[in-house]
């Protein structure tokens, strides 16, 4: 099966897509183009999915770097293909030929590029580390290669939708805690539930920060099983795991 690949009209022609699960090896509950090495998938068919990805960025499997996400604020500035994985939540570079690379299961892949300046960066943006102030250090980076944050252009790509996301009252007073603006994310919900947009969060933090262009692509991976994994769904299924999804960006 051929790779199905999203692709944003802000960011191009920068080279960039959001992988869905469709034309890789895995199967079972893994079944398509499951990435996620960390996953109980055999890691033989991840590398599979991983060069496949690779090729179609056009480069090489060791130019394909990727981080040990953390759901931290921590960015990692990459010039150089990486021989070990560094902690972090996103990845930003200028070196044309590395592909930058992020992987999500619900959570926002989020992708940038300042045209001009020639920068990109990929950030993993889940509730905890947008909350953290990832999407913001992400640009800050960007910014500490020659970007400007009023020239950036951003995506978020394909994560859990509002309603598919519910969550406690607990859940909604850690972010009016933060801000009580914060309120307007949450909206629905049964008895002691309320439902939190998590891709409008990201694009009001993205705004706040005062990027150039930011949209989200509208892609629920919950309600969509034939194109996406979901780690919400997963559980919800009581499956033994999940797949997960890459996002990539190069120059």
């Amino acid at each position: 099966m051929t790779l199905e690949i999203l692709t944003s009209d802000n960011l191009s022609p920068i080279r960039h897509g959001f992988f869905t699960r469709r034309g890789g090896a895995s199967s079972g509950v893994f079944s398509g183009l499951n990435c996620g090495q960390g996953s109980s998938d055999q890691a033989n068919i991840v590398t599979i999915n991983r060069s496949r990805v690779a090729e179609a960025m056009g480069v090489d499997l060791d130019a394909l770097v990727t981080v040990n996400q953390v759901h931290s604020a921590t960015v990692a500035i990459v010039d150089a293909p990486l021989e070990t994985r560094p902690t972090a939540d996103a990845l930003v570079t200028d070196r044309p030929g590395l592909a930058l690379s992020i992987l999500t299961a619900d959570c926002q892949p989020v992708l940038f590029a300042d045209h001009t300046a020639r920068v990109i960066g990929a950030a993993h943006a889940g509730w905890r580390g947008a909350l953290a102030g990832i999407l913001e250090s992400t640009l800050d980076a960007m910014e500490s290669l020659g970007a400007d944050r009023g020239r950036i252009r951003a995506a978020i790509g394909p994560t859990i939708s509002q309603t598919a996301y519910e969550v406690d009252w607990e859940f909604m007073d850690t972010f009016v805690a933060e801000d009580p603006a914060n309120a307007r994310f949450f909206a629905g919900g049964n008895g002691d539930k309320t439902q939190f947009d998590l891709p409008a969060y990201g694009l009001h933090r993205l705004r706040q920060a005062g990027i150039g262009v930011a949209e989200w692509t509208r892609h629920c991976t919950y309600s969509d099983a034939a194109r996406f994994y979901s780690y919400r769904r997963s559980c919800h299924l009581n499956e033994a795991d999940y797949g997960r999804l890459i996002s990539v960006i190069r120059l």
